[in-house]
């Protein structure tokens, strides 16, 4: 999985999200590493939606144009949390094995 598909699940973790507070948790979480344009972000929902991974959840208006929420279905979070492992096993093995060098 790359990291922006990751990350931009991540976001979606605690609760329903739309587009922009997606762009903004992505760019948070990675520390500004990470910076989703608009046509990146919604060009990615539209295929973890399409592969069942997130689903829309109604639109929210605070006076302005309505903003689409999206949030994480139960398999998009069971995904991302066999990821998240997966990147948490090879990061403990990178660490186990830079304590060998010099052995």
């Amino acid at each position: 999985m790359r990291e922006p598909t990751f990350l931009i699940l991540a976001a979606l973790g605690p609760g329903p999200l739309h587009g922009y507070g997606v762009i903004k948790a992505v760019e948070e979480m990675s520390q500004g590493r990470v910076r989703l344009r608009a046509g990146t972000l919604y060009g990615a929902l539209e295929r973890l939606e399409a592969d069942g991974l997130v689903a829309f959840d109604g639109e929210v208006s605070d006076g302005g144009p309505p903003r689409r929420n999206y949030r994480l279905t139960d398999t998009g979070a069971d995904l991302l949390a066999q990821e998240a492992a997966r990147l948490r096993a090879n990061a403990d093995l990178a660490v186990a094995r830079l304590g060998l060098r010099g052995t």
